[in-house]
């Protein structure tokens, strides 16, 4: 399977030709961007983003996990994971056939 991601050059470049600001503006952009969604998640624990979707910190507890190769149990120590849920307008078009 191909797996292609979504790098911050694409994105400063999406925008370089789309909106027409300058290669290092564009890019400033995004890193400002993301510098300050981050900083909001970490603060607010839950960052909602119209049209687009919400971002929350969850508190996962500690357990006991198992590498499925070898079968050999390990523990998971306890940690926050941000989770995303996408809007009802992300979702009617991933939907859309």
């Amino acid at each position: 399977m191909l797996k292609k991601s979504l790098t911050r050059k694409k994105l400063r470049d999406k925008i370089f030709h789309d909106v027409g600001f300058s290669k290092n503006f564009s890019s400033s952009l995004i890193d400002n961007f993301f510098e300050s969604l981050t900083k909001e998640i970490i603060k607010e624990k839950k960052v909602k983003i119209t049209s687009f979707g919400t971002f929350k910190i969850l508190n996962k507890k500690e357990r006991i996990g198992r590498n499925p190769k070898t079968k050999i149990e390990a523990k998971i120590s306890a940690r926050k994971v941000v989770k995303f849920i996408p809007s009802s307008i992300i979702k009617e078009k991933l939907n859309r056939k």
